[in-house]
């Protein structure tokens, strides 16, 4: 077998996808390979590969955002369906031999090992079973940092009073449900079809805020907006960490959610794995038969020098969310959210544009008055923050 993905989520089945479609031998190992998809992905709609069919699109709408003030962003939201997604995935597994099982390590380059004994084993091996990366023996030394949230799907005309038709708030983080304490925001997309997820959230927290806190907060933020929920609302309940350390199993190429991609600062890493997909198959398929070469070859197209550079800048900048005062983490999004628009794309999309990621983040410097500045600074001189109590 030429290669073996663990994890039949979005990036497991896309990379799968992406190196069949190359020709290549590969297997798609999953407990539960069938499960449908429950949660709910989100990306800018440039951020689409040109090669999705508009089938897989559920909503779109206009992006805004509330910190002290209101900000439109200027760009299309776009939320996937997910049923539409995995089934466009899986018509391309050509080439593609789907394994039920649950992996637990890999004993041995191009080796993985099953719970229930057996192995299988590929050229390249690629861990993209998300936050539980079962090919990365190395146990995380420190609590995690984890964005959770609470959501409950409305119809459309009942959330009125938070957003008009066509429109999707990225975030409103006013404290409108009454409470004190870590800052958490509110979140609300379309889903199509007159639905509409209104979802509070903890964007990072070490460890995660509960998420009985979350639905607490919810539920008195829609009563301050006179929304009623329904006692058989359907919820949405999340819970992921975004400070995982570089996938590092031995011979294996962590991706998605696994390698990390997901970004600190929103929690997205769909659209980074649909787009990197390709391009991981392709390099692989070009060295091959070497699988020491074609592993090497995925690892840096995932970890460019300039990928690897963003990947750090966020990491600081995750700790210093972390780090700040709770009453000042709104401060800091109004001035995030007033920067020109191509700071704003460059950080929160590229992960290899350092150029565009730096002049970003001097922008809000400069924006920034001396203590919000010594927030920003600090942290790349500290070590992380061992808890938020």
């Amino acid at each position: 077998m030429d290669v073996v993905v663990v994890g039949a989520g979005p990036a497991g089945m896309a990379v799968a996808a992406a190196c069949g479609r190359l020709g290549l031998d590969v297997g798609l190992v999953d407990p539960n390979p069938d499960r449908p998809w429950v949660a709910t992905y989100g990306m800018w709609s440039p951020e689409l590969p040109a090669d999705l069919p508009d089938s897989v699109v559920a909503a779109r709408a206009s992006g805004r955002a509330i910190a002290l003030t209101e900000h439109r962003l200027g760009w299309e939201y776009v939320v996937l369906d997910v049923e539409a997604l995995r089934a466009h995935l899986a018509d391309q597994f050509t080439g593609v031999t789907v394994y039920t099982g649950r992996a637990v390590g890999s004993p041995e380059p191009g080796t993985v090992a099953l719970a229930d004994g057996s192995t299988i084993k590929a050229a390249v091996v690629i861990d993209a079973a998300g936050r539980w990366r079962p090919l990365d023996p190395a146990p995380s030394r420190r609590l995690p940092a984890e964005q959770t949230a609470y959501g409950v799907i409305l119809d459309q005309d009942a959330v009125a009073p938070l957003v008009a038709g066509g429109d999707a708030l990225f975030m409103d983080w006013r404290a409108s449900h009454g409470e004190d304490g870590w800052p958490t925001f509110l979140y609300v997309v379309p889903l199509g079809g007159g639905r509409i997820l209104v979802e509070e959230t903890s964007l990072a927290r070490r460890p995660g805020l509960p998420l009985a806190t979350l639905r607490r907060r919810l539920e008195a933020r829609l009563a301050h907006h006179g929304i009623a929920v329904p006692k058989d609302v359907r919820s949405e309940k999340v819970s992921f960490r975004v400070d995982h350390p570089r996938h590092c199993g031995a011979g294996v190429l962590g991706f998605g959610a696994a390698a990390p991609l997901i970004h600190p600062a929103t929690g997205f890493s769909v659209a980074a794995s649909l787009r990197l997909a390709p391009q991981v198959a392709r390099v692989i398929a070009e060295n091959l038969p070497d699988p020491v070469r074609a592993l090497q070859a995925a690892d840096a197209t995932v970890w460019s020098p300039a990928a690897k550079v963003i990947h750090r800048v966020r990491r600081i900048g995750l700790e210093a969310l972390l780090r700040m005062p709770p009453d000042e983490v709104p401060t800091f999004f109004e001035q995030f959210f007033t920067l020109p628009e191509a700071h704003r794309w460059a950080y929160l999309t590229a992960r290899d544009d350092i150029g565009g990621t730096t002049a970003a983040m001097a922008a809000l410097f400069r924006e920034s008055n001396w203590r919000m500045r010594r927030h920003l600074v600090l942290p790349a001189l500290m070590r992380p923050l061992p808890t938020n109590g």
